[in-house]
């Protein structure tokens, strides 16, 4: 397949007036901002393993802001394009690994260095949301040529690169992340509906990657809204994800969203409801403390 021109997508940055807000929620439903910017536009916070800083991105960049002292700073990597807000930490708590707007996913240590390229040039964007909990593999979403217009695939490949594995569900999908026990992916999905744009909260088990022709979904709720990001804490007790209006289509940004907790027993049932101005950056990617009382999340006010 041909190969993708790199550099195709260029950083967001942030409109006049407006401002970056990174915020800490809590399971008990208070809520801290923590970080104010005009500067960078930042995205998609990641909470360290250690729970002493985020990872975000901004301006093509990664940076690292530090939970106790309120201070961010950029994280030096080489050998990689500009990234964009999907990116997740290494189980090991020392690597990431971080999707770029070359349309490919690289690896590179926490602290910075050297990123190497772990995708071929198949014909399609690669956009990492998870990686399972024994560090074997990656769950993505590829974009065939690059083309938006074309539906999300869910896919996997093992972590240190090699061929992909296609799972054939319907619709777009887009955010798939592995269970804390490994027994699931969860994903926002058009699977279950005709109504263009109308993504919802869906998993699969793993064990159906090994009959791609058709995984068995189940729906984790119905709703008016449109869903994105199911996010579980590492206790497996909590989850997360981003609520757009109805009739949006994709994960657009700068439009009222809530972010959502609630139970994993309950999905039907919001346990706090957190509104704001953002949406794309907002919630891309996992971002719960690892003692999951915690996550973090991104709102981009004006005025």
């Amino acid at each position: 397949m041909p190969k993708i021109p790199e550099n195709t997508m260029a950083p967001r940055e942030l409109q006049p007036g407006q401002r970056c807000e990174v915020w800490i929620a809590s399971v008990t439903g208070e809520r801290e901002l923590v970080f104010t910017t005009r500067d960078v536009l930042l995205e998609a916070p990641n909470w360290t393993r250690d729970g002493a800083a985020f990872i975000l991105n901004g301006a093509g960049k990664l940076w690292r802001f530090e939970v106790g002292s309120r201070t961010i700073s950029q994280v030096p990597l080489t050998g990689v394009p500009d990234l964009n807000n999907d990116h997740v930490l290494a189980p090991d708590g020392t690597g990431i690994y971080l999707s770029a707007n070359d349309g490919h996913i690289y690896r590179a240590a926490l602290g910075g260095g050297a990123a190497t390229r772990l995708t071929d040039d198949d014909g399609y964007f690669h956009f990492l949301h998870g990686v399972s909990p024994d560090g074997d593999e990656l769950a993505y979403v590829g974009i065939e040529a690059g083309d938006f217009a074309q539906p999300g695939r869910l896919m996997i490949i093992p972590a240190g690169g090699g061929d992909a594995t296609l799972l054939n569900v319907d619709g777009h999908c887009d955010g798939p992340e592995y269970a804390p026990d490994g027994d699931w992916l969860y994903f926002n999905t058009e699977a279950f509906t005709s109504s263009p744009g109308h993504a919802q909260l869906s998993r699969l088990r793993t064990s159906d990657g090994g009959a791609p022709d058709q995984p068995a979904l189940e729906q984790l709720l119905t709703s008016d809204t449109v869903d994105w990001f199911p996010h579980l804490a590492p206790d497996g007790r909590w989850a997360s994800y981003i609520r757009f209006p109805g009739g949006t289509v994709g994960h657009p940004a700068d439009l009222p969203v809530d972010v959502v907790l609630v139970s994993t027993g309950d999905w039907t049932t919001p346990l706090h409801c957190w509104p704001l101005f953002g949406g794309q950056g907002t919630l891309n990617v996992n971002s719960w403390s690892p003692d999951s009382t915690r996550f973090a999340y991104v709102a981009y006010p004006v005025g």
